[in-house]
């Protein structure tokens, strides 16, 4: 969580504009704002892209967001003139690499719920994205989980947010899936990503669709070996 900026995505990932006022601009040319709609790259998933408009009309192009040093830097792409702290500003992202990355995240968190094993790493992208396992003695088939995986789409389960405190979650360590990478702790709550009624229930701070219909067909495609008992599971976006 930032101190400085209020995080409007994590309660809308829909929210596609904002007005902000520049807090700082730091040594390297990073703007951070007081509130934002562009999501900072973690979890696994792509830090927004966009533009940042003056008020006198002209518009900074953002190439990537990200965390640095507790703050949601927005990062400019190179040779562009930079707003002042004061500055009010229009953020604007890049719906259609956003709406990709909901659709693919959402999509994520059904194959977790399919696959009954630790997660040990994963990335988001706009066309494939990938997650790996600990599979033991599980074996996956590409075919089955592809069909498994539009049959949770079609159901349209509802997608949804919400916080819970520190010590529900440590009650219920089952919730976390991934291996490697614990959640934020530190802010006293923390956000969890629920599926349907029982589908899939965990934490994440990404971007989600709000309904499993809206993520459209998907396939599942390589199952990699990545070792004695890590599978890598790629999954693609159909339309």
């Amino acid at each position: 969580m930032s101190e400085r900026t209020e995080e409007l995505f994590r309660d809308d990932g829909y929210l596609k504009t904002c007005e902000a006022t520049v807090v700082a601009v730091n040594e390297r040319g990073g703007i951070v704002l007081d509130r934002t709609v562009f999501y900072p790259t973690g979890g696994g998933q792509p830090g927004d892209k966009g533009t940042l408009s003056k008020a006198d009309g002209s518009a900074i192009t953002i190439a990537t967001t990200i965390y640095a040093d507790g703050d949601i830097v927005h990062v400019p792409d190179e040779g562009q003139a930079l707003p002042a702290p004061g500055d009010s500003v229009t953020c604007a992202i890049d719906w259609a690499a956003r709406h990709k990355h909901m659709r693919m995240h959402t999509a994520m968190h059904l194959l977790c719920a399919l696959v009954p094993c630790g997660v040990t790493g994963g990335q988001v992208g706009a066309e494939k994205s990938r997650l790996d396992f600990d599979v033991g003695e599980v074996v996956l088939d590409k075919e089955s989980l592809t069909q498994q995986l539009n049959e949770l789409v079609q159901a349209d389960h509802p997608v949804a947010a919400r916080w819970v405190d520190e010590a529900e979650l440590d009650a219920n360590p089952d919730l976390v899936r991934t291996m490697s990478v614990a959640p934020p702790r530190g802010a006293g709550r923390i956000r969890l990503m629920q599926v349907g009624d029982d589908v899939d229930l965990q934490p994440c701070g990404g971007t989600h669709v709000g309904r499993t219909g809206e993520i459209g067909p998907l396939r599942i495609g390589k199952i990699e070996n990545k070792g004695a008992k890590n599978r890598r599971v790629n999954i693609h976006l159909e339309g």
